[in-house]
């Protein structure tokens, strides 16, 4: 499966995890199992909201803290699921030409990243509103969509040779802009909550830069390291936008402070030319070379944790939980690490609780349909007429799949009520909780 999907994360005897889009949940995959975690009490309990033995899953994506879940299972890597996890029901499948290397969702679009190509679902009826073809060989599927349905906007590589980011507009359909991130080619990306600011780091992995997802501008430069370059695996805003973590294939997790009232000054001249302090600052660096000038107008981790083990794949966040910031490092050797997060810069991030994810569940469910094999009808990215008449009248509606792509991903549903399901499940109508045991 390796050689098929060329991912590390999916390599055999590891632990898939991911978190939603607000980080109040973790989804986790081990070997024939699924499940998801409340975060609201993490300093102390891992809350199970849910679990079910299936397929090996590579790909996990929750719509904030609704029912719905999209699913890759590695023996069908080209076939996306998306299942109503209370409801205990596949809701509909989609098959594509190649496989599936990222899923993305906020509530009004659903991603689905190929190699080659990227498709634009209306999450509302899950029809194909746009695909975007010919891409740039993405063989990790690196792509990011904003959480945000007001700035509604899609990231993904624009060249295999420089870190270039295409932006998209995956409201009106239409490319937005392109940011000269790095000389090298991108390992990493990510939105701001807003969506209005974008974080990359290239292969080289010692800068990341932060960029206006507007109109490209670079708004901070952050310096991960000087002595190696390393693989950053996760970029990530903190949900409240003050600070950014990033992980790499080494031990350390770094955490920077993004101080936008200090960038707002220095872009209205606090130093001025009758500062002479400002005036010799300038003076000095006018003669050195710009590699050099650079290092020196980089932001510095703010603080920083050593986990136990160098070469393990880990996505990290930053949320507020019972009204404290925390750092949550979900490793793919099966652990959960909840820090607290210094208010002082250079102080020391505290371990407060480290949970282990591979325990077993005996209350474990089994979804009905999750594992079987479902036809696959209807046109190019267009559901079955009943689901597409059950989901018509459960929305207010959605845009029409232009019907053009050649890949023709095709639907199936799985039950008449499919479609409300679906549509209480994308408005978030139903409270997070545990799994019905009524279908």
């Amino acid at each position: 499966m390796m050689s098929l999907l060329g991912r590390p994360d999916v390599d055999a005897g590891e632990v898939f995890v991911n978190f939603n889009q607000n980080i109040t949940s973790l989804a986790v995959a081990t070997s024939g199992s699924y499940s998801l975690y409340s975060l609201g009490s993490v300093d102390s309990t891992l809350d199970k909201i849910y679990n079910t033995k299936c397929d090996d899953l590579f790909l996990i994506e929750r719509l904030f803290e609704s029912s719905l879940v999209a699913i890759v299972s590695q023996r069908a890597p080209r076939k996306l699921k998306v299942c109503h996890f209370k409801k205990q029901s596949e809701i509909c499948n989609y098959s594509y030409s190649n496989t599936i290397l990222a899923v993305k969702l906020n509530r009004e679009r659903l991603i689905v990243c190929l190699e080659e190509s990227l498709y634009i679902h209306n999450i509302q009826d899950m029809k194909v509103v746009h695909t975007i073809r010919d891409t740039p060989c993405n063989q990790l599927g690196l792509c990011a969509l904003s959480s945000s349905s007001e700035h509604c906007y899609l990231a993904y590589p624009g060249s295999v040779t420089a870190g270039e980011v295409q932006i998209f507009d995956a409201i009106n359909l239409h490319a937005k802009t392109m940011i000269p991130a790095h000389d090298t080619p991108l390992a990493a990306i990510a939105f701001s909550p807003s969506g209005t600011e974008i974080a990359t780091a290239s292969e080289r992995g010692t800068v990341i830069r932060v960029f206006s997802s507007q109109d490209g501008s670079r708004l901070f430069e952050l310096r991960r390291g000087l002595k190696r370059c390393v693989s950053i695996v996760s970029l990530s805003f903190s949900t409240c936008a003050e600070y950014l973590v990033s992980s790499s294939n080494t031990e350390t997790v770094h955490i920077f402070r993004l101080d936008r009232s200090a960038a707002e000054n220095n872009d209205h001249g606090k130093q001025s030319s009758d500062d002479w302090m400002g005036f010799l600052s300038k003076t000095v660096t006018s003669y050195l070379p710009t590699q050099v000038t650079d290092v020196f107008s980089q932001g510095r981790a703010f603080a920083s944790v050593t986990l136990p083990e160098a070469g393990v794949r880990r996505m990290c966040a930053i949320t507020t939980i019972q009204k404290q910031l925390r750092l949550l490092i979900a490793s793919q050797d099966g652990y959960l690490y909840v820090y607290s997060i210094p208010s002082i810069e250079g102080a020391e991030c505290q371990l407060i609780k480290r949970h282990d994810l591979r325990l077993d569940d005996s209350y474990a469910m089994d979804v009905k349909g999750l594992n079987s094999n479902v036809s696959i009808g209807g046109a190019a990215g267009v559901p079955s007429a009943a689901a597409a008449a059950a989901a018509a009248a459960a929305t207010s509606g959605g845009a029409a799949g232009d019907g053009k792509s050649t890949e023709k991903p095709g639907s199936s549903t799985s039950g008449g009520n499919a479609g409300a399901s679906y549509a209480s499940a994308v408005k978030g109508d139903e409270p997070a909780g545990g799994a019905s045991s009524s279908t």
